[in-house]
C-alpha cells in the first residue's frame, strides 16, 4: 500500500513524499506585483513540503484581481521571483509558480492601470472584494474579443517562460476557484455565442488553448494544472452537468501529458474517482475541511498520488515534521492572512525554537 510517505516522480522532480503546499493568496506583494522582501524567507521556511505551489500571480497587468498579488511579467517580478526560488532550492525544495488571471473577480482600485476587469461575458459575479477602501463590491467586467482572448492565452505563455527564466521548476496553470478559465468553462459566466461559448467543446477552448501553449513554451513536465469542478466560489454557478464537462476537459487535457492534475475536491466522490481513471500522471487531491487524521486516506486507496495542505502549512512551517512525530500544530491566525509584514506569515513559530525556549 502506497502511504505519505513514500516517494514520488513528477514530471522532472523527485518528492521524498506525498505532501505537498497548495496556493495561498497572501496579498504581501509590493505596489506593480514584485514579491516582497519576506516571500522568500516565508516559502524556504517551508521546502520540506517538498513541492510547493506558490500564490496565485498575475501573467498580466489585467490579470490582477487581489490588492497585493504578486506577479510574472516583467523583469522585477523575474528578479523578485529569482530570490524565492534560489531559497526553495537552498532549502531542499521545489517551487512552481501558480500562474493565476483574476478575470471578473477583481476591482479597478486593486490595480495600477485602475481599468474595468475582463472576462469572457460582461457579467458581474454578484460577489465582494476587498480593496484599499475596503469591502466593495465586484463591478460588471468588460467582454474579451476574440483577439483579445488569444493575447490573454499568449500572455499566460510569456508568464510561463519568466516564471522559468526566475528559477521556478514550473508553472501551475490556474483553472479553478472562479478565476478567468473557470469563468470561461461556467454558462451562467460565459454567455458568448462564438466559438468560446456555448457548447462543452467552446466553453473549455480556452483552458486548452492555456495549457497547450503553456505545454509548447515550457514543456509537458514542468506544467500542472487545477480544477476546481462544482465550485461556486466567484459566484461560478456550473449546473447540474458540470461532471460532463470536466470529463470531457480531463479527457483532452489527459492527452498533454502535463507533470500533474490537481484538484480542489468540492465532495462529488463519483466525479472525482471518473478523473481518477481518466488522469494517469500524478494527481493532487486537496479535499475542502479535510480532518487531520484522514489527510493520507485518498493516497492509501489509490484516489489520489499527492495530498496537498493549505493552512496547516501557513500555519507551521515545519508542518511535514509535526506530522511525522505527531507533535501538535499551531493554529492558523486568520486576522493576518491577507496583507502585512512578517507578523503571521514568517513568525510562525518551529518545532527547534521550542526546543531552543525550552533549553
Amino acid at each position: 500500500m502506497t502511504t505519505l510517505w513514500d516517494p514520488i516522480r513528477i514530471g522532472r522532480m523527485t518528492l521524498p513524499h506525498r505532501l505537498a503546499m497548495s496556493p495561498l493568496t497572501r496579498s504581501r506583494a509590493l505596489p506593480g506585483g514584485t514579491p516582497s522582501e519576506f516571500a522568500a524567507e516565508y516559502y524556504s521556511q517551508r521546502a520540506s513540503l517538498g513541492l510547493l505551489i506558490s500564490e496565485g500571480t498575475q501573467p498580466s497587468e489585467d490579470g490582477q484581481g487581489f490588492l497585493n498579488s504578486p506577479g510574472i511579467h516583467s523583469d522585477a517580478h523575474v528578479e523578485g521571483w529569482r530570490e524565492i526560488t534560489e531559497a526553495v532550492h537552498a532549502a531542499g525544495g521545489h517551487l512552481f509558480i501558480q500562474i493565476m488571471h483574476a478575470g471578473r473577480m477583481s476591482h479597478p482600485d486593486n490595480t495600477l492601470h485602475g481599468r474595468p476587469a475582463v472576462a469572457p461575458s460582461a457579467i458581474a459575479p454578484d460577489a465582494q472584494i476587498y480593496t484599499p477602501g475596503g469591502l466593495q463590491q465586484v463591478p460588471r467586467p468588460r467582454a474579451l474579443s476574440v483577439e483579445e482572448i488569444q493575447a490573454t492565452v499568449a500572455d499566460f505563455r510569456r508568464a510561463a517562460a519568466r516564471a522559468i527564466e526566475a528559477g521556478a521548476d514550473g508553472v501551475e496553470i490556474h483553472a479553478a476557484n472562479g478565476y478567468l478559465i473557470q469563468q470561461f468553462l461556467s454558462p451562467n459566466a460565459n454567455t458568448r455565442d462564438d466559438g468560446y461559448g456555448g457548447s462543452i467543446a467552446n466553453r473549455m477552448r480556452f483552458a486548452l488553448e492555456v495549457a497547450r501553449a503553456v505545454v509548447e513554451e515550457i514543456g509537458a513536465d514542468r506544467t500542472g494544472i487545477r480544477l476546481s469542478p462544482g465550485s461556486r466560489l466567484g459566484g461560478i454557478d456550473e449546473g447540474q452537468n458540470h461532471g460532463d464537462l470536466y470529463r470531457a476537459l480531463v479527457a483532452e487535457l489527459a492527452k498533454l501529458d502535463l507533470a500533474y492534475l490537481h484538484i480542489a475536491h468540492n465532495g462529488d466522490e463519483a466525479l472525482l474517482k471518473d478523473v481518477r481513471t481518466l488522469w494517469s500522471a500524478p494527481l493532487l487531491v486537496n479535499r475542502v475541511n479535510r480532518p487531520l487524521e484522514l489527510i493520507g486516506q485518498d493516497v492509501e486507496s489509490g484516489l489520489a498520488d499527492v495530498s496537498p495542505v493549505g493552512r496547516w502549512a501557513l500555519a507551521n512551517p515545519d508542518f511535514v515534521e509535526r506530522l511525522r512525530t505527531g507533535l501538535a500544530l499551531n493554529e492558523p491566525d486568520p486576522q493576518t492572512f491577507y496583507g502585512g509584514g512578517a507578523r503571521g506569515y514568517t513568525d510562525y513559530p518551529l518545532l527547534q525554537d521550542r526546543t531552543q525556549a525550552a533549553g
